[in-house]
């Protein structure tokens, strides 16, 4: 699923890397926790989190994680902002909850996620 698809089903709002947002992404972790994320280890992910401060920017940018979406309408700083264009990462946000953004992704196809899947 590319972020432009994930940007339009989360009516979400593009702070950075609106020239990547035909960038593909395979699976998907929703925490507010970075040490969960911190186990959380895949390619091609979109973190959703409702942590707006700069251990967010950091832990993505650690795990290579390049999209991240903010949720429950929280929108990032300024220095959020500048430090995920320096690594170049792509900030969105939404005004949907951690669950309800979860689910559209899911219900779009974006099936992957967590360490293991659960059938």
């Amino acid at each position: 699923m590319t972020v432009r698809r994930i940007a339009e089903l989360l009516e979400a709002r593009v702070h950075t890397g609106e020239d990547d947002l035909d960038l593909d992404v395979s699976a998907a972790c929703g925490a507010d926790l970075m040490s969960d994320v911190m186990a959380f280890v895949k390619e091609k992910v979109v973190l959703l989190t409702g942590l707006v401060n700069p251990q967010a920017i950091r832990t993505a940018d650690l795990l290579d994680i390049r999209v991240v979406v903010f949720v429950r309408g929280k929108t990032p700083s300024r220095d959020m902002v500048e430090a995920a264009r320096e690594s170049g990462m792509i900030l969105l946000s939404t005004n949907y909850s951690m669950f309800i953004s979860c689910g559209r992704l899911y219900e779009a196809g974006l099936r992957a996620g967590g360490t293991r899947e659960i059938r």
